[in-house]
């Protein structure tokens, strides 16, 4: 029996970094167990020499040539692998017909699958990780709502035509998989119908460091009680916030230190705060870090702090989990899903500074509830498993 043919279309993938990449990668590894793969994506590099290990085939686009060029390019690639296989002709080994197509960035690929599936009458399935028009507004500066209150306004110019591009894809999908119930919300709010959603929660492969808290602080050079904070420098993350409050959480614990891990467009602002407070030497922001440095800062931290405006399913709390860090976050989109309030964590409301400190103190105070929320945190970080996710997803498919 000949095998499924998937195409999968992205818009990045290793060895660019991030969330979206190594999902891709992933998934297609998994599925490529027992079908053709095909997996299409924009590139900042040309070519890669570890394309050739991968059990699927990779086709790039390269994000160096002109923006209605690359599109243009990716838009034939898209139509080549999905038409029907009239000839015995094919693409460099490729057979041009695909039993399913699996959408991973609506905005980019999806005017391309959309147009693909009504002309060769191809399903396609599209994932959703979160509202590009809201990441765009907020980015842009045309926006300072959360991601709720944007939902309820109306949408102009180029942020309009994202919020009606990328909800017309989700409708016109046989079914848009959201990964917590939040999204799955907010996705039928764009007039998507609730039948064609379907919920699969993202899973976490994370592995801890083996290094006790005294040498995982030694090798990232960084002593005192940490409190770590992780993720894309973006306004909504709430950083500012944690800067802000420093001042306070010094007089609970004068030995505490403030570790901010990723990059993005707010460093900059961060680091003119730090330099204000006069907080050098009490906060760090260190950067992007791979998995594996990351595990050593969560080896190293006393407490897990994400005060986050929003979060559609958050891998950083499923991390600090699994490395057995305590976590105080907010109230933000999946959050709840993942958190129980005082069994395996705390909540509060986002950049709610009173309340914010006083969850990092309660928790700093009390050494009996941290090894609670480490010993809960664990069981809960169980039930989200990369092979779990991965069963469900190719369950869609057969």
């Amino acid at each position: 029996m000949a095998k499924q043919k998937i195409l999968i279309t992205t818009g990045i993938f290793p060895p660019d970094i991030g969330g979206p990449a190594s999902y891709g990668q992933t998934l297609a590894r998994y599925l490529a167990r027992d079908k053709a793969v095909v997996l299409i994506t924009y590139a900042s590099v040309f070519k890669s020499a570890d394309d050739k290990k991968e059990p699927f085939r990779i086709i790039r686009v390269w994000r160096r040539w002109p923006k209605p060029l690359r599109q243009l390019i990716y838009l034939w690639r898209v139509f080549w692998l999905a038409r029907p296989n009239f000839a015995k002709q094919n693409l460099s080994g490729l057979a041009r017909q695909h039993d399913r197509i699996l959408v991973l960035n609506p905005v980019g690929a999806g005017l391309a699958v959309v147009w693909a599936a009504k002309l060769f009458k191809k399903k396609f399935v599209v994932r959703i990780s979160g509202d590009k028009a809201w990441e765009t507004a907020v980015n842009s500066g045309r926006t300072s709502l959360l991601i709720d209150d944007f939902q309820k306004v109306k949408k102009t110019g180029v942020i309009g035509l994202l919020h009606k591009f990328q909800s017309w894809v989700c409708r016109e999908a046989d079914l848009v998989i959201a990964h917590s119930k939040y999204l799955a919300k907010l996705i039928e709010g764009w007039g998507v119908a609730p039948e064609k959603i379907k919920l699969i929660y993202n899973g976490v492969d994370f592995q801890p460091s083996a290094l006790s808290t005294e040498e995982a602080r030694v090798k990232i050079g960084i002593a005192g009680n940490i409190i770590l904070s992780a993720g894309r420098l973006a306004p909504w993350k709430g950083f500012r916030m944690l800067v802000k409050i420093m001042s306070q959480l010094l007089v609970i614990n004068q030995f505490f230190r403030l570790v901010i891990v990723g990059d993005g467009p707010e460093r900059s602002v961060l680091a003119a705060m730090i330099k204000n407070l006069r907080l050098d030497k009490k906060v760090y922001l260190v950067g992007k870090k791979s998995r594996e440095e990351l595990a050593v800062y969560l080896a190293a931290a006393e407490l897990f702090v994400y005060n986050t405006g929003y979060e559609g399913f958050s891998h950083q709390i499923l991390e600090a989990m699994t490395a057995g860090v305590p976590v105080v976050t907010t109230t933000a989109g999946g959050n709840p899903e993942l958190i129980e309030q005082g069994e395996n964590g705390f909540m509060v409301k986002y950049n709610d500074e009173f309340n914010l400190s006083e969850a990092i103190k309660t928790l700093w105070q009390t050494p009996n509830l941290r090894q609670r929320f480490i010993e809960a945190g664990k069981t809960t970080a169980q039930h989200f498993s990369v092979e779990k996710m991965l069963k469900e997803t190719t369950a869609i498919f057969n």
